[in-house]
Formats: C-alpha cells, sequence, structure tokens
C-alpha cells in the first residue's frame, strides 16, 4: 500500500491527503488516501480526487470485504473508455458495473460503486497487478490533468 501512495504522490502536481484523527476529517476516511491533481498545493473547490486507496468497507460498499486484516484497495478513476477496455463493457448510468465481477484480491476489476462514472479498482494488488495499477494510475493523472487545464482556460 505504501509503495502505490508514494508512487501516485510523486507524479506531477498531485496533492495527497490522508486524514487523520485530530485535522477535522471525518473518522470514516482516517487512515485512506485521496489524490487529486493540484499544482498549486490547493484542494479544488469542485471535482473528485482521481484515485483513492481505503483500507475499510465504506456505507453502502462492501462487496471488497476490506473488513478483513490487512486488506485494502486501489480506486482509480481511469475513465469510461479504459473500464471499457479492461473489464469488456461500459455500464450503464445507475449500475454499479460490476454484473457479477470477480473482486478477488490482485486483480482488476470495476469499481463495485463507481464504475458507470470509469473507475476502475484493485483489491490488495500484488505481483499480478503492480504494472497495471501503475499504468492506470498515470492514465488518471492525465484525465486529471486535463479536466483541470481545461477549468483553467475556460471558454478556449
Amino acid at each position: 500500500m505504501d509503495e502505490i501512495i508514494d508512487f501516485t504522490a510523486a507524479l506531477n502536481g498531485v496533492l495527497t491527503l490522508r486524514p487523520a484523527p485530530g485535522d477535522g476529517t471525518p473518522e470514516i476516511s482516517w487512515g485512506d488516501a485521496f489524490f487529486y491533481y493540484a499544482p498549486d498545493g490547493t484542494l479544488p473547490k469542485t471535482g473528485q480526487p482521481f484515485a483513492t486507496v481505503v483500507t475499510k468497507d465504506y456505507p453502502g460498499d462492501t462487496t471488497s470485504r476490506l473488513d478483513r486484516p490487512g486488506a485494502y484497495r486501489v480506486n482509480i478513476a481511469a475513465g469510461k473508455e479504459e473500464l471499457a477496455h479492461r473489464t469488456g463493457h461500459t455500464p450503464a448510468p445507475g449500475t454499479d458495473g460490476t454484473d457479477g465481477a470477480d473482486d478477488s484480491d490482485d486483480t482488476v476489476i470495476a469499481h463495485p460503486v463507481y464504475a458507470a462514472a470509469g473507475w476502475l479498482a484493485v483489491v490488495n494488488p500484488a505481483g499480478r497487478t503492480a504494472e497495471d495499477v501503475r499504468q492506470l494510475l498515470r492514465t488518471a493523472h492525465r484525465l486529471a490533468r486535463t479536466r483541470y487545464e481545461r477549468r483553467a482556460r475556460p471558454g478556449e
């Protein structure tokens, strides 16, 4: 998990948030990591992170069984095109996009909640998905940078 956090945090212009006790963040987020493209170092007022690392089940998101000791999931906004390429289908809006997808460890899957928005996930990434995760993080970073630059130049 630390390798993934370090890799993502080292990408150009990334702001990494690591919520912890006493910093004013919700307790459920403590121990997780959130990655934003923010070259000025300021949390964007709009938009979502381009990737997260979560260490526990969230309400409405328990299919990955992150309540197991040491379990975590990398969530990556790699886009609908990449999701279709990796999973063989594009989820319909309003669905989780998994269609019973295998949520076994070290497998690239459609995100169990945000697949329709182009998110992929890997539970307990290891050797089989290490390069895939790095590639997907680079893709998500590039997409986030493109969105940021487009917002910075409205009307173009």
